[in-house]
């Protein structure tokens, strides 16, 4: 666990814990549908094939086609349970030139309706405010959504084109010295084995070393939460990776875009003990050429050589072992629907 655990709670942070479990789970929805489902229909207005992910890529340690789609969508998003103190805007770069006003977005040529713009438009309960988030989730960047800074009980998006500066070497000494690969920085071991670390803490955050910029922002944002201990989610999309990614105390997971044969959906339906039919309507995204297509999400796990040791003893650090396993695979009802569970079906190892 990277924050105060539950138990430890006050009733009144046990709340707004709870409050934002619940705002997650509405923004888990929102980033599944702009990142997958959006960018599907992007290409196909395009008249465009789908570029989906085949599924050698979900593996740990894989390495993704070095290719920009462009019709995929890419975006950041940083989202506290805390707000943030003025300590850490050395990293996080977030000012009143940056801050969601009428006046900062007029700047931006993606958000069109700036006129329509209300200072309540930023706050997650107000209806438009994922019309907001949309509009604005192409600049560059991130956006950063936290309790308003005056109440600190609703949340908000506060600032739009926030930029990550802390360096990637601290990051992974960071991360290095709580897993025991160094006691005391990053260099202490020579050169070389600062670059195996740097290459494993890609690894450990389910990325390739030559990641493209937003997705290293994401990770470097995660592990610096994390060493402030502040519950964060982020989320990632990729016009390389063509996955979201999300971050957050549970872990990683990546979720795709992938085509089912009449066969393979009726094997999926089985495993749900539901009907075909039923499987059609509420998981399947479109349909291409006989084939259903579908939303997959992959979770991962730690392996022993990515959690701290016992007894914290000092340990060496090897490129060839392996920090991320698969823990759990599933295919997700479309969004939008509410009463059907996800389906757990493997295929990365099928």
């Amino acid at each position: 666990m990277f924050c105060c655990p539950r138990e430890v709670l006050s009733r009144d942070k046990k709340l707004r814990r709870s409050y934002y479990e619940v705002l997650r789970d509405q923004m888990d929805i929102f980033v599944l549908e702009y990142s997958l489902v959006n960018s599907y229909h992007n290409f196909k207005s395009q008249n465009l094939p789908y570029p989906f992910v085949e599924t050698r890529e979900l593996k740990p340690r894989a390495r993704i086609p070095n290719t920009e789609f462009k019709y995929q969508n890419s975006f950041l998003v940083l989202f506290s349970e805390s707000p943030l103190d003025a300590q850490h805007k050395k990293y996080i770069r977030y000012f009143d030139v940056n801050k969601t006003t009428k006046t900062n977005l007029v700047k931006h040529k993606y958000f069109s309706d700036v006129e329509d713009f209300h200072k309540n438009l930023k706050y997650m309960e107000t209806p438009g405010f994922f019309d907001l988030m949309k509009s604005l989730l192409p600049v560059d960047y991130a956006l950063l959504i936290q309790p308003d800074l005056r109440s600190k009980k609703s949340y908000a998006l506060t600032h739009v084109h926030v930029r990550i500066d802390w360096p990637i070497a601290d990051a992974a000494e960071e991360l290095a010295k709580n897993l025991r690969y160094i006691s005391r920085d990053l260099y202490e071991k020579g050169d070389k084995y600062a670059e195996i670390i740097q290459n494993k803490f890609f690894e450990y955050y389910g990325m390739p070393v030559m990641a493209g910029g937003r997705r290293t922002a994401a990770i470097v944002a995660s592990q610096y939460f994390r060493k402030i201990g502040t519950m964060t989610t982020v989320y990632v999309g990729s016009s390389e990776s063509r996955a979201l990614l999300r971050i957050s105390e549970k872990g990683i997971s990546k979720s795709v875009l992938v085509k089912f044969s009449k066969d393979d959906a009726l094997a999926v339906a089985a495993a749900g003990g539901i009907s075909y039919d039923d499987f059609k309507k509420n998981y399947g995204i479109a349909k291409e050429n006989g084939k259903l297509v579908c939303i997959f999400n992959t979770h991962y796990a730690y392996s022993v050589h990515a959690l701290p040791p016992e007894g914290g003893k000092l340990r060496e650090c090897k490129s060839d072992s392996s920090w991320l396993t698969v823990s759990l695979e599933q295919i997700l009802p479309r969004p939008g629907i509410y009463t059907c569970p996800p389906i757990p079906f493997k295929i990365i190892y099928a």
